[in-house]
């Protein structure tokens, strides 16, 4: 089930950056599951990882890629994650990365591999260099879509969001997909995500503008407190719409970033609607915090308390849940009276309890809604975060209690 509608866009082609989608049979037959993407000559690439000690084979090899050449080609495989799998997935990945650089015509270190699925099993070799001929030769600018539906997983639609920024008398395209279902806890961004644009910026600013980026998005959602092995998020310039972005005190940088910002925006949310199972969006806004991470705190101990969500999947205004896991989110000389608590625009909390005025039909009807805000104001500084979560439905367990049957 998704919360609210996350239909796939028209995606504006990328000047530069091509895609190319087969089914290779990884893991099921009659499924989409390798990707292959192609950068121009002189395209640059800002990459954020997973922070998971246990990172996957391909993120290694991503790193050690990036440290000595420019990439060409970005290879993606669905159904088995190659983590967990020791030197053996190592070698793997390495092999796929050969595979596609013998068919490109390019060195193996100008190749990324990114893999996504089931973790600790061996990665089916044969089958994904078997299918790299054809998403080669499909290779399209407009193979966004297709591309989109090439890395899901558990997700049950592809998630994309594509932009056109006006840059003077020039324009400049922003194109971006995402997957991402489970496993939802960024300490980086828990899913695989590809973003390109068309204009041209220095490796440093690039990589700063997706730092940033990433940290107001995908770093700003969870659905179920994990995070994965294998998280990915790449942004590629390919530097073909002539705009060069170079100053960055300059309005044309300010401009890109908040456009950049704004499609991981939607394609993280778009993650959260999609969560294993959800049935409801919840954004919790922690208001009057000392600082940032206290804000972060206190908004990530809701998001991530079983007991809360399950209250949301029920639909019950359970606001004690609430008021106990903020109690218990760690912070020192919390002045109990001053804060308050709203579910949407209905005050559930202040005074230390429950709010005068609240009556429980009032909960009733928000907790009905499929969007729901809760905002916690701490009345102890000027710092303020946003998180996006969703509830915990049985469909939750279901999915996971049978992910690798």
């Amino acid at each position: 089930m998704v919360v609210g509608s996350v239909q796939f866009p028209q995606m504006h082609p990328v000047s530069g950056f091509r895609l190319g989608t087969v089914e290779a049979g990884i893991r099921y037959a009659g499924r989409r599951d390798l990707v292959v993407m192609e950068l121009c000559e002189g395209s640059r690439l800002a990459a954020v990882f997973t922070s998971n000690a246990f990172c996957a084979a391909p993120v290694t090899i991503c790193r050690e890629h990036l440290d000595k050449s420019t990439p060409r080609y970005l290879v993606t495989n669905t159904g088995n994650a190659n983590a967990g799998t020791g030197r053996q997935g190592y070698e793997d990945a390495k092999a796929c990365c050969q595979a596609m650089a013998d068919i490109a015509g390019c060195s193996t270190e100008q190749v990324l591999p990114f893999s996504t699925g089931v973790i600790g099993e061996s990665l089916p070799v044969e089958r994904i260099t078997a299918g790299l001929p054809a998403a080669f030769e499909g290779l399209s600018e407009d193979g966004w879509e297709d591309a989109g539906w090439g890395i899901l997983t558990t997700d049950t639609v592809p998630k994309g969001a594509s932009v056109q920024v006006p840059m003077g008398d020039r324009m400049i395209t922003i194109s971006g997909i995402t997957k991402g279902s489970g496993m939802i806890r960024p300490d980086m961004a828990t899913m695989l995500a590809y973003l390109a644009t068309d204009a041209e910026l220095p490796d440093e600013l690039l990589q700063a503008c997706l730092h940033d980026a990433v940290d107001a998005s995908f770093n700003r959602i969870t659905v179920d407190g994990d995070t994965s092995t294998n998280d990915s998020c790449v942004l590629v310039a390919t530097g073909r719409s002539g705009v060069a972005i170079t100053d960055v005190n300059g309005d044309d940088y300010h401009r890109f970033c908040r456009a950049v910002t704004e499609i991981c925006e939607a394609l993280a949310q778009a993650i959260v609607r999609d969560g294993e199972g959800a049935t409801k969006l919840i954004t919790i806004d922690v208001t009057g915090a000392r600082d940032e991470d206290e804000a972060a705190r206190v908004a990530y101990t809701v998001a991530h308390s079983p007991l809360v969500k399950t209250a949301f999947f029920a639909g019950d205004p359970n606001w004690g849940r609430i008021l106990a896991a903020v109690g218990r989110a760690g912070v020192d000389g919390l002045d109990l009276d001053a804060l308050t608590i709203h579910l949407d625009d209905v005050c559930i909390v202040s005074q230390g309890g429950r709010d005068a005025a609240y009556e429980e039909s009032l909960g009733q009807a928000v907790m009905q809604r499929d969007e729901i805000g809760i905002v916690i104001d701490l009345k102890r500084g000027g710092a303020h975060t946003r998180v996006w979560t969703c509830d915990f439905s049985y469909d939750y367990v279901k999915i996971n209690a049978e992910y690798r049957s």
